[in-house]
This record gives structure tokens, C-alpha cells and sequence, in this order.
């Protein structure tokens, strides 16, 4: 077992040829040596689409949602379809030889392969998780960003690629030093017409009494596989759930409200430009040992 394990998919998609054929379906590779070509469309253009999953004491959560997500991520690039059956023995292969921890990551990637050619590149790597125990305790500061879109963006330019989750992360690592730029931990999007959407690695949840409620769909937004799973523990507290078209407001009077993403978990965010929120400790640190432990 290794601390960082990746594996290369010998055919990321039945729609496209083999790069060996005739090879079993993966192989592993050194994490720690080079092995992407220059020439690949995921270095030179950020050509491809991404998944990261949470391993909670060596098993895998929401698999099959993060699955059907990159799915769907390929079809709106118009990449070829992933195998998924591929992509998920290499992801258990993968999660098998890691050394035993309580939280490790998964994250796959699939691009349009070396330009000029007909094969895409996927591979899987995996990796033990950042200690994220203090933000899940202490809270996150996070501000509000206009994303620069209206909020029904994936309906009148779906080429814009909203909701894909994309290696194309230059937007998303620029509002995160803006953020540090204001003394905060993290960004919440706002539509240029005063809807709120998401962070830029995350899904926004906040509480209003006995109800959880996250950003409504179809706003060009991420299908938040963490949220699902947040919505369910929440029920079974008997919480209703339920998709809120919502401004800034809604969010600065909330009871409560949280980051969730796939390895940080369950953030509580405990200010927004400055004003502060209260943080549900209890439910918060209840809600991330469910997330942790999840058998799905």
C-alpha cells in the first residue's frame, strides 16, 4: 500500500480506441514521476473534466453520483462517453492501495487526449485528505462575488459550459486570492442579477428554521453530490429540504449555513462580507462524522 497511489485508464471510453490494445483496463504509474505529454489538451488548454471523491475509512462516497456527474460533464464538452464500468474498477483499484486513513480523496480525470489524436487521457489518483478539522469547528469567512451571468446562464448560452465541472479552473483559483485578498477563507457566487449560486468548489446550504434549502436548479450550477447527501441526514432529523431561488439576503438572516464539498465536508460559515452567522456546532460536527461514515 502507498500513501499516493495513480492508476491510468487504458480506455477511458468505448467511443474511442485503446491506447494498448489488447491491455488490461488500467495500469499504475509513479505519482511522483512525470507522465503527461506536453501536447496533451488538458495541459495546453484545460480541455477536460474532473471528479473529486471522498474516501471515509476506505470506501468511497457517492460513487455512482460522482460517476453520473462526469458523465455528464463529458457530454457538454462533447468528449467521448466514459466507460464507467472502467472508471470505476480503477477507482476501487486505486482506494485499494492506498494506506489506511480515516479521510483520503480520489480525484479522476479524463481529457481530449494529445491534439491531433482520437484517444482520450484518463487517470485516478488518489491521496490521504488535508486535515480540514479546524474549519469544520471554527467556520469559514467567506464573500460574495458576482459571477458575471445571469442566473439562467445554462439555458441561454449553455456553450458557456455552466454546471460542467471542467479543468478549467482559472476563474475559480482567481476568486479564491481575491477572497484572501479580503481577509476571507472562501467565495460564495452571485448572479449579476442577485441570485445566489455556489462557491467555487462547493455547494451553499443554509438553514432557515426546520428547513434546509440550497441555490434552485437550473442556475448553471454544479449537481452537488455532498448537498444530496446533507439533505439526506437532514431528513432523517426530520428537517424538510427543498431548492430556493434566493438572494444575498437569505443568506445573511439564515440560522445557519454551510460550505459541502466531496474532502472538506460540511464548512459552517461564520461571516459573510464581514457581518457574522451563527455556527450550529452540534449539527455540524453530527452532520460530518454521517458524511465520514457513509455506506452507499
Amino acid at each position: 500500500m502507498a500513501k499516493h497511489v495513480l492508476a491510468f485508464l487504458n480506455r477511458p471510453s468505448p467511443d474511442a480506441p485503446a491506447h494498448a490494445p489488447g491491455a488490461p483496463a488500467f495500469h499504475f504509474a509513479d505519482a511522483a514521476a512525470p507522465q503527461l505529454s506536453v501536447l496533451d489538451l488538458g495541459a495546453t488548454r484545460g480541455d477536460g473534466i474532473f471528479e473529486t471523491i471522498s474516501v471515509g475509512y476506505g470506501r468511497p462516497q457517492a460513487l455512482e453520483h460522482h460517476l453520473r456527474r462526469f458523465a455528464s460533464s463529458a457530454r457538454t464538452l462533447a468528449l467521448p462517453e466514459p466507460d464507467l464500468d472502467a472508471w470505476r474498477e480503477t477507482i476501487l483499484a486505486v482506494i485499494g492501495g492506498l494506506e489506511p486513513a480515516d479521510e483520503s480523496y480520489v480525484k479522476t480525470v479524463m481529457t481530449r487526449g494529445i491534439e491531433g489524436d482520437d484517444k482520450p487521457t484518463g487517470w485516478v489518483y488518489g491521496s490521504p485528505s488535508p486535515d480540514y478539522s479546524r474549519v469544520r469547528k471554527e467556520g469559514i469567512r467567506v464573500v460574495l462575488l458576482d459571477r458575471g451571468y445571469r442566473h439562467d446562464i445554462e439555458a441561454t448560452a449553455p456553450w458557456l459550459l455552466a454546471g460542467a465541472k471542467t479543468l478549467s479552473y482559472a476563474v475559480n483559483r482567481a476568486v479564491a486570492r481575491e477572497a484572501a485578498r479580503r481577509e476571507a477563507d472562501d467565495v460564495v457566487f452571485v448572479s449579476s442579477d442577485g441570485v445566489l449560486l455556489e462557491g467555487p468548489t462547493s455547494t451553499l446550504v443554509f438553514r432557515r428554521g426546520t428547513q434546509l434549502l440550497t441555490p434552485g436548479t437550473g442556475l448553471g450550477i454544479l449537481d452537488g453530490t455532498t448537498q444530496a447527501n446533507v439533505f439526506r441526514f437532514a431528513e432523517t432529523k426530520g428537517m424538510t429540504t427543498g431548492f430556493e431561488l434566493a438572494g444575498p439576503d437569505a443568506l445573511l438572516g439564515a440560522d445557519a449555513a454551510w460550505l459541502v464539498s466531496s474532502v472538506r465536508l460540511a464548512a459552517p460559515i461564520r461571516a459573510v462580507d464581514g457581518t457574522d452567522l451563527a455556527i450550529d456546532h452540534a449539527f455540524t460536527a453530527e452532520l460530518n462524522e454521517y458524511l465520514k461514515g457513509l455506506v452507499e
